[in-house]
């Protein structure tokens, strides 16, 4: 059976399927409907990931020598927070470290398949208690489809689902 996995493709900058085990490619982004600007929409639940850092300015150094060679650089940066990835997607965050002495938050965000999602994780986090950190919304800041909510779980973490397709 064919399992599918996200791989980047550097050398024609395209997003492939590719069979888990043999490696073989199964369709391309560019005649996949499951796939649309060039975004990946894969099956995973997970977006993005950041974590904090006491001394920025080491840890971009670290992460640029050591992510080098998986493929991954440096996308976003906006002093504060720094992504590392590929051009379509830097989804490895750093953050300053800023949320107290002896507790470093994490930031989480889930994948939505569409906005409607989105907004139904926000009732959700909201109805079972979580605090608001940004409600859903377009961040244009990262990419003109980028919609977005932000939530803090019951253990301080900055939890978000995000979707990056256009509304229907």
């Amino acid at each position: 059976g064919k399992v599918q996995c996200a791989a980047w493709a550097v050398m024609r900058r395209e997003l492939l399927w590719r069979d888990r085990v043999t490696g073989r490619v199964l369709s391309s982004a560019l005649t996949d409907p499951h796939w649309s600007a060039n975004v990946c929409h894969s099956e995973s639940m997970l977006d993005h990931l950041g974590i904090q850092c006491a001394d920025m300015d080491a840890s971009k150094a670290f992460y640029d020598a050591v992510l080098a060679p998986l493929g991954a650089t440096r996308q976003m940066d906006f002093g504060v927070a720094v992504g590392y990835g590929t051009p379509e997607k830097p989804d490895f965050w750093l953050g300053v470290f800023n949320s107290g002495k002896g507790f470093r938050e994490s930031h989480i965000a889930f994948a939505a398949l569409d906005r409607a999602a989105v907004r139904a994780f926000f009732d959700a986090a909201v109805a079972a208690g979580a605090e608001v950190l940004h409600e859903p919304r377009v961040w244009p800041e990262y990419h003109g489809n980028y919609y977005g909510a932000f939530v803090r779980d019951p253990d301080g973490n900055n939890v978000e689902a995000v979707c990056h397709l256009a509304e229907d």
